[in-house]
């Protein structure tokens, strides 16, 4: 049985069980094979887009004896799913902004779908506020630590989904969009972690700062302000 990264593994209990997946950006394929083998899904569409990673995926869920249960498709995004295919979809270990682009290139397929896994690795501010500003339903957030990296990732309902919960607040505030509403409401003991190291090194670069660059120390102060109210409530 194959055993997952706590990254990946934060990424397997997201997906609602009975539901078929489709992992855009498989990379080995470690996630689709240990969600079949686990019996949490009963099929799955593995896609990337290089041909390398597809060879790599393909050797491991021939190795799982697992390759009636996973089909695998060189795909740019969401191209090669066609629409009803997937119940879950997961992107994940990307920048936020290859991201957006996926999603939106990918809006009329990705729109029957039941929740999206997502995991953006940079941009997060702004990947947060498209989601919001597309109308994309909050569900669930996780985030974790490994190997010294933070790593948070988000469930969501696609846009015109009126089933679920929608942690989005009608006006979600900076804090939202920078460090995740679900995350601060539940007092997430790795977004502290995260907010604890942040601070830290907000303080370096201010301390480091020339005193000819004020536009850039006041952003800086303004970023402290906002980690250090939190982190007084918290």
């Amino acid at each position: 049985m194959v055993k997952l990264s706590a990254r990946l593994q934060s990424l397997f209990n997201m997906v609602t069980p009975g539901y078929v997946i489709c992992d855009i950006g498989c990379d080995h394929g470690f996630l689709s094979i240990a969600l079949i083998e686990q019996g949490v899904c009963p099929f799955a569409y593995a896609m990337d887009l290089r041909k390398d990673p597809l060879a790599r995926a393909r050797e491991h869920i021939e190795e799982a004896g697992l390759s009636d249960k996973i089909e695998l498709r060189l795909s740019d995004g969401a191209e090669e799913l066609k629409k009803d295919e997937a119940d879950s979809v997961v992107i994940a270990g990307m920048g936020g902004n290859v991201m957006m682009h996926i999603l939106e290139n990918g809006k009329e397929v990705l729109s029957s779908v039941k929740e999206l896994i997502l995991q953006p690795q940079s941009e997060l501010k702004g990947f947060r506020e498209y989601l919001f500003k597309e109308g994309y339903r909050l569900i669930a957030e996780d985030m974790v630590e490994e190997d010294g990296k933070y790593y948070p990732m988000m469930k969501v309902s696609p846009p015109g989904e009126i089933n679920g919960e929608n942690a989005w607040a009608k006006k979600p505030e900076e804090k939202d969009f920078l460090y995740g509403p679900l995350l601060l409401k539940e007092r997430h003991p790795v977004l502290y972690e995260y907010l604890q190291r942040e601070l830290g090194i907000k303080n370096e670069i201010l301390s480091g700062l020339p005193e000819k660059r004020h536009q850039r120390a006041e952003e800086v102060k303004e970023s402290i302000h906002l980690i250090e109210s939190i982190l007084e409530v918290w």
